[in-house]
This record gives C-alpha cells, sequence and structure tokens, in this order.
C-alpha cells in the first residue's frame, strides 16, 4: 500500500508539471565588463540551439508557451561607461558612443569580422578592411548572409551626448532558421574600454523555452521514469517473493534501482524548473548531478565486485577491498566535477574548457575500469570451471554475454559522445578564434 501511493503521488507530480507553464531561458548580465579582443571590445551574451519559427505573425501579450514562435528578448539592457568616456562629448552632441548587438548562427561565422591583405582577423572595420569589405568604419564587419540577407542581424545602440549609461530597448529578434545561434555585444569605440553592461536576454524554441540541447531530455525523462518506475515494481515483487533467498548482492541492486529512479525523477524536476522558470537553482542541480554521480559509481563497482566473484564465488574481496573502494572515489570525484561543470548554473549549447577537458579523465576511468572487469571476469571463470561448479558456471556465463552486449552499446554511445564531443570542442575553437 505504502509503495502504491508513492508511485500515486509521483505520477500526479508528472501531470502536475505537465499542464505547467513556461517563461523563459533566461541569460543574466550583472555589470559584465567588455573586455578587449583585438581591435573591439565585447561581451559574450550567450549561445543556444533554436529551431525555426513556424509562424511569421506578430508576438502579442495573449502569445502562449507554444504558439511557434522562436525568438530571442532583450528586456533591460543598460550599458554603463566611464565618467571619462563620457566627459570627451558635450550635452549637445547626438550619438556619442555605438554598441552593437551581434547574433548570427554558427554557419554565419566568417560573416562576422574581416581580414585586410591576408593578415589577422579584425571584427571591427577599419581603414584598409572600409575599402575592401564595403564596411563602415567604427562598426562591426558584416556580410550578408547567402540564404538570408537579414543576417547575421546587428543592432546599433548609442550613447547620447555626455550621459553614462544608455538602454537598449526591449525588442524581439525572430529566428528563421535551425541552428546554433551566438549572441555578442560589441564595441568598436576604444574610449569604451572598462564599459559594462547589465540585463538579461529571454532565448525561445517554438515549442517551450528550453535550449535546443536540453528540449527533448524533458520528454526522454518522462519515459525512462515510467520504464524505472515499471522496472522498480517488478524488482520488489521479486524481492517480496524471494525474501528468505535474497543475497547481499541484491540488495546492492535494489538500491541503484532505486537510485536510478529517484535520478531520473530528479532529472525531470530539474529541467521542469528550467522550463518554467529559465533559471537553474545551483542547489537543485548539485543535488542531481551528485545522485547521478552515486549511481553510476555504485553500478560500476557492483559490476566489479560480480566479475571478482563476491557473493557468488567468494564471501568477500579480502586485500581487494581497499583498491575498489579507492577507484570507486576517484570515479565518483571525477564523475561529479564533470557534472557540475556540464551542467550546474549552465544554460548554453556550447561547452567550455573545463568540461573538454573533465572529459578525458572520467573516459579514462570507465576504459580502466571496463578492462579490469573483464579481466577479473575471466579468472572467475577459469576458478568456476576448474571447481566444476557447473550452475555457477552458467550463470557467469549469461552474466558475461549480457556485460559483453552492454559494453557494446556502450562503446556506440561513447563513440557519438566523442563525434559530439570534437564537434562542440572545434566550435568552441573557433569561437576562440573568431573572437580571442
Amino acid at each position: 500500500m505504502k509503495f502504491a501511493f508513492v508511485c500515486f503521488l509521483l505520477i500526479t507530480a508528472f501531470i502536475f508539471f505537465l499542464v505547467r507553464s513556461a517563461d523563459a531561458s533566461i541569460h543574466f548580465y550583472d555589470r559584465d565588463p567588455f573586455r578587449e579582443v583585438g581591435n573591439a571590445y565585447l561581451v559574450f551574451g550567450g549561445s543556444e540551439g533554436a529551431l525555426a519559427s513556424r509562424t511569421t505573425s506578430p508576438l502579442t501579450s495573449a502569445s502562449s508557451v507554444h504558439d511557434g514562435r522562436s525568438y530571442i528578448r532583450f528586456e533591460n539592457i543598460t550599458f554603463s561607461r566611464s565618467k571619462a568616456a563620457a566627459d570627451k562629448h558635450s550635452d549637445m552632441e547626438q550619438f556619442t558612443g555605438l554598441i552593437q548587438v551581434v547574433i548570427f548562427e554558427a554557419s554565419d561565422r566568417d560573416n562576422i569580422g574581416g581580414s585586410a591583405y591576408g593578415g589577422q582577423r579584425s571584427i571591427c572595420c577599419t581603414p584598409d578592411l572600409a575599402k575592401l569589405e564595403d564596411c563602415k568604419q567604427g562598426e562591426v564587419i558584416r556580410i550578408p548572409s547567402a540564404t538570408d540577407v537579414r543576417w547575421p542581424v546587428v543592432l546599433n545602440i548609442h550613447f547620447q551626448g555626455a550621459e553614462l549609461s544608455s538602454q537598449m530597448k526591449d525588442q524581439e529578434v525572430f529566428i528563421t532558421k535551425t541552428g546554433m545561434y551566438n549572441l555578442f555585444f560589441i564595441s568598436c569605440d576604444q574610449t569604451h574600454k572598462g564599459m559594462t553592461m547589465s540585463g538579461k536576454t529571454f532565448w525561445k524554441n517554438p515549442d517551450g523555452y528550453l535550449p535546443g540541447r536540453m528540449a527533448p531530455l524533458m520528454k526522454f525523462y518522462v519515459v525512462m521514469c515510467l520504464a524505472y518506475l515499471l522496472l522498480s515494481i517488478i524488482w520488489l515483487s521479486q524481492y517480496i517473493r524471494f525474501w528468505n533467498d535474497i543475497l547481499q548482492l541484491q540488495h546492492c541492486i535494489a538500491v541503484v534501482i532505486g537510485l536510478s529512479l529517484f535520478e531520473v525523477i530528479l532529472w525531470y524536476f530539474e529541467y521542469a524548473n528550467l522550463n518554467n522558470t529559465g533559471i537553474r537553482p545551483v542547489g537543485i542541480t548539485t543535488w542531481v548531478v551528485t545522485v547521478g554521480s552515486i549511481r553510476k559509481t555504485l553500478s560500476r563497482l557492483l559490476i566489479l565486485s560480480v566479475s571478482m566473484g563476491f557473493g557468488v564465488v567468494r564471501p568477500t574481496l579480502g586485500g581487494i577491498t581497499t583498491k575498489v573502494l579507492l577507484i570507486g572515489l576517484t570515479y565518483f570525484v571525477a564523475t561529479e566535477l564533470l557534472n557540475i561543470t556540464e551542467y550546474v548554473g549552465t544554460i548554453n549549447d556550447v561547452a567550455g574548457r573545463a568540461r573538454v577537458f573533465l572529459v578525458l579523465p572520467n573516459a579514462f576511468l570507465d576504459a580502466f575500469l571496463i578492462l579490469w572487469i573483464f579481466t577479473s571476469l575471466s579468472k572467475t571463470l577459469e576458478q568456476l570451471q576448474a571447481k566444476r561448479s557447473t550452475v555457477k558456471l552458467e550463470i557467469y556465463k549469461k552474466f558475461s554475454n549480457a556485460l559483453a552486449g552492454a559494453v557494446f552499446l556502450s562503446v556506440v554511445w561513447i563513440g557519438y559522445e566523442v563525434c559530439l564531443f570534437f564537434f562542440t570542442f572545434f566550435f568552441y575553437i573557433i569561437l576562440i578564434d573568431l573572437f580571442v
């Protein structure tokens, strides 16, 4: 009865979160400084995957989350320059400083900036480039896209007179093509050194506000929750039925299944919260990734222990226990650091340098564990064959086949992850080459 009540609460929570509306994927800027890059000053505004709008009708107050519109909305964007920069102008002057908002899709990255006579690439138009690129000196070099001359989008904001601050008009830029979009705030004015900006941008997809990389995961975790819930019910029924014959290993399996169910539920709620608020609370996301790291560590140690014959061939691991616990602790720390870097407070779809390099030790530990597991499994099979333990040998052969199949699927998944890793890595390098 107690378990059935818990299931009822979980299903009710799912329905509650599914019917709630969402607000935005929000990027906040709090006095972010413009840093000098080549002949420009810039602030990175964000990078997300976005689907093309399914409608061209204007945005209204009655527009809903699933209105088919995809856009980036600017709200309360304020630029503040130094008093020294403002004092160089009089109150009677009209435009005394230009800031440009640049939005471009990944395939159009070469349409921003230019190079005179094969020299270093410049973001801002120089006298030489003004002749070659037909650009306006002191502004960002923009070459119209071959597919849509309106892109890349460049919005202009001006300081007036001797004002210390300038506010951008709240507006939306609609996404007309599916792709990875990047946002930069750029100034070509050398007097704007030390300038800062504040405000926020809302990034919306046609069917919600989750970033493109995360949007499909909500439905995925609903399916996973139901799958683990079904597995938990089946396991619990067998657990109760054969209670008197339960092995210590089966208690560990029950813990891993329970953690897996808890993890996917937390992940769904985390994405639902992000979808509804546009913010990833550090505390909630840290708890989610920690539960996931514990689950991954325990499941690997459990498979390693079974491969060594623990609970079936030998009652304890003996002197090797310390090594198993040490590799488990190392794997937990590596996984926790990777997951915190990848998920905690992260909205952008482009991975940072830290995530790129933390993938490598995690992958090395996974490979080491797989090698140790199969080496231990081979020794255990030899021992069972020597002792002629037919029943246990048959069980371990089935376990070996299942493990080999799981490893094969893991290798396929790792291949996909590696391809995705290198795509992300090179895209990140391209951005660095263009703007750093």
